[in-house]
């Protein structure tokens, strides 16, 4: 492969980053991070490295989980059945990743908002289920904590649901007849 390709890439990583108002930093020659901003997890680096074949596509999504950890492995693989472009991963640690990679020739404009689009989508939309798996018992510790001292609730909001009581029965509607 020539490096004008490579060097063809990386203006066009500049040039899409630029254009979207995207934070991008060179990390290396041909070599970048993006930075994607999120909902669930507010932001989201993604690093393009730029090889003589391929464009290789890493985001770090999550630390490795305190617990659960077979379930969320086997949650992550599910997932990725489903996936475009990239793949949930785990480091030597157990730390979550999002891979991918993609020939060169193929790096378009679109095929590179399609990637950065994947990379959001996948990490933002899955990060509330992968936290409330892998780290159930300390968002249930850190609630109860807020709640006893008065504490804001507001960026543990998702996971209110873990603290929904079902409901009383005896507000079930009644028949008008006194029970006695």
């Amino acid at each position: 492969m020539v490096s004008g390709d490579r060097d063809a890439v990386a203006s066009l990583i500049k040039s899409y980053c630029a254009e979207r108002e995207l934070a991008c930093e060179a990390t290396g020659e041909y070599s970048y991070a993006v930075t994607l901003p999120g909902v669930h997890k507010l932001k989201t680096i993604c690093n393009l490295i730029i090889g003589d074949h391929a464009l290789r596509v890493e985001a770090f999504v999550m630390r490795q989980p305190d617990e659960r950890r077979e379930e969320l492995w086997a949650w992550l693989l599910r997932r990725n059945a489903r996936m475009y472009g990239v793949a949930f991963a785990i480091d030597a640690v157990g730390d979550v990743y999002l891979t991918g990679r993609v020939s060169l020739r193929s790096v378009t404009e679109e095929e590179l908002d399609r990637l950065l689009g994947a990379v959001l989508t996948y990490a933002d939309e899955s990060f509330d289920t992968m936290l409330e798996i892998g780290f159930g018992t300390a968002i249930r510790r850190e609630w109860e904590w807020r709640v006893k001292r008065g504490e804001s609730l507001a960026n543990l909001r998702a996971f209110a649901h873990l603290f929904e009581r079902p409901s009383d029965q005896s507000s079930a509607p009644s028949n008008g007849l006194d029970p006695a």
